[in-house]
């Protein structure tokens, strides 16, 4: 088991918990009670650790989406609404996929839009 918390960004809060993985585990449970802000860059960081945990042959449980972190993945989704249900639609390998594309696009045009703003 591994927890976050605080605001979930591209930085290496979850990568340790890879780290020493044995044969004798089978079980990755990652418990987002204590992250109350989640961005594009930390749900794709999310979505590599887990990525990375299946290909160690591990199951991936994500628990405890708080509204916030919920609601960035809804809105990367496009799926309309406050408590949509996107916690329990991470657990598809599909809706994995879609929601690291378009993260991947709200990243890289907020990349492109940060290049082209004035430096004060």
């Amino acid at each position: 088991m591994v927890s976050a918390s605080g605001e979930l960004d591209a930085g290496q809060a979850l990568q340790a918990a890879l780290d020493g993985v044995t044969a004798d585990e089978r079980d990755l449970l990652v418990d987002l009670h204590g992250v109350t802000v989640l961005d594009a860059d930390g749900l794709l960081h999310l979505l590599d650790v887990h990525r990375r945990a299946e290909c160690l042959g591990l199951r991936v449980l994500v628990t405890g989406w708080q509204p916030q972190p919920q609601q960035c993945m809804a809105e990367v989704a496009g799926i309309p609404g406050s408590g949509s249900a996107t916690g329990e639609r991470y657990a598809v390998a599909g809706f994995r996929r879609l929601i690291e594309e378009r993260a991947r696009r709200v990243r890289d045009s907020t990349d492109l839009t940060a290049a082209w703003l004035p430096r004060s």
